[in-house]
């Protein structure tokens, strides 16, 4: 039986997702102040934030070029989503149990430092356990003959947008 993270979809989007937290390590480590955010798509990726084209190419290349290299480190990021969810599904595991399964009999009300030491107990987990969960499911370093097939710039306001499509050889 074939494992869902390796239908030919689905790797494409861990691949783009990979080369997206590159992209912004890459960016971040010219500019330590750049605030970026960044959206995975089918195509490639997105990148919402003030940073010139010429040096998201840059980045991209540069990326790319390290993810063959074996620098699959930086297809992890702290800052991605996928750490967000993973907390707040733990998060409200946390606060669940801790609301119906109390260890004594209690109030909801008097329930609740419970609950919140749970959720603060399951946010600490969460921090690592995303980044596993980021590193063996929602990204896949190995991008093999990937490249750019175009950049797009658009403005909206004074949101910079940068689309990046990728393709594989």
């Amino acid at each position: 039986m074939t494992n869902i993270l390796d239908l030919p979809l689905v790797a494409r989007v861990r691949r783009n997702h990979a080369v997206e937290h590159a992209t912004i390590h890459v960016l971040s480590a010219r500019n330590p102040y750049l605030q970026l955010i960044g959206h995975t798509t089918l195509s490639g990726f997105t990148l919402y934030g003030w940073v010139r084209t010429e040096e998201v190419a840059s980045a991209v290349a540069e990326a790319l070029d390290r993810l063959r290299a074996g620098e699959y480190h930086l297809a992890v990021h702290p800052r991605c989503g996928t750490n967000l969810a993973v907390g707040g599904m733990l998060a409200g595991l946390a606060a669940f149990a801790a609301m119906f399964f109390p260890r004594r009999s209690k109030s909801r009300l008097g329930r609740l430092p419970d609950v919140m030491l749970a959720t603060m107990v399951a946010m600490l987990i969460a921090q690592p356990l995303g980044l596993v969960v980021q590193a063996r499911v929602t990204t896949l370093p190995e991008v093999g003959g990937m490249f750019v097939r175009r950049i797009n710039r658009r403005q909206w306001g004074r949101l910079v947008i940068h689309e990046v499509t990728l393709s594989q050889e």
